[in-house]
């Protein structure tokens, strides 16, 4: 079984796990509620992190989303994810926060799961890639760098991308493709090429 195989399985799991808290919910235990934002508490507090850069406004901003999703649960349809509509809601609410500020900086440092298929070495490398590429892609303009955060870091498929952001799939290809040649340009002394 390879690294790939494990992501799939996990996401699979999660994805289960998270219809029936959500399903829960709906049935009136506001306790599932609390369990389900735990799994994404960290996600969406990296993302006000990259937007609103305090802890105090981020905390703020995570208490916002989560009670935005919870008033919206009813409304959810399952047409994506849970994960991808509940990072939608942070992206508008990161955005609509930073209309005001016009403040931006990728940072996102979610903790990932623990890399099941990888050997301490393989890990220690996928680390250090990470933290190189999370400092080069302070450097991108903005529009480039919240998508290929949400490619790279959260690990969202294009679709999930473009339900995300509201951009139209010709556009996320783009960014990304852009943000990956710079990103190559970038990192070439990282990797001695």
């Amino acid at each position: 079984m390879n690294f790939e195989s494990f992501e799939r399985i996990e996401q699979t799991i999660a994805n289960t796990r998270d219809k029936l808290l959500v399903k829960s919910v709906l049935g009136g235990d506001d306790r599932s509620f609390a369990i389900l934002s735990s799994f994404y508490r960290k996600r969406i507090a990296a993302m006000g992190m990259s937007f609103l850069k305090n802890e105090e406004d981020t905390a703020d901003f995570v208490q916002n989303v989560f009670i935005k999703a919870y008033n919206n649960l009813p409304q959810f349809k399952w047409v994506s994810s849970f994960s991808t509509w509940l990072t939608r809601i942070a992206y508008n609410t990161a955005i609509n926060e930073t209309t005001r500020r016009k403040v931006y900086e990728p940072i996102a440092n979610e903790d990932s799961l623990p890399s099941l298929g990888m050997t301490p070495e393989e890990a220690q490398i996928r680390e250090a890639t990470k933290a190189a590429v999370r400092e080069a892609v302070k450097e991108l303009p903005e529009k480039y760098a919240v998508c290929i955060e949400l490619y790279f870091f959260y690990d969202n498929s294009y679709e999930e991308i473009c339900a995300i952001t509201g951009l139209n799939m010709n556009t996320v290809k783009s960014h990304i493709f852009r943000a990956k040649k710079i990103l190559r340009e970038k990192l070439r002394g990282f990797y001695g090429k």
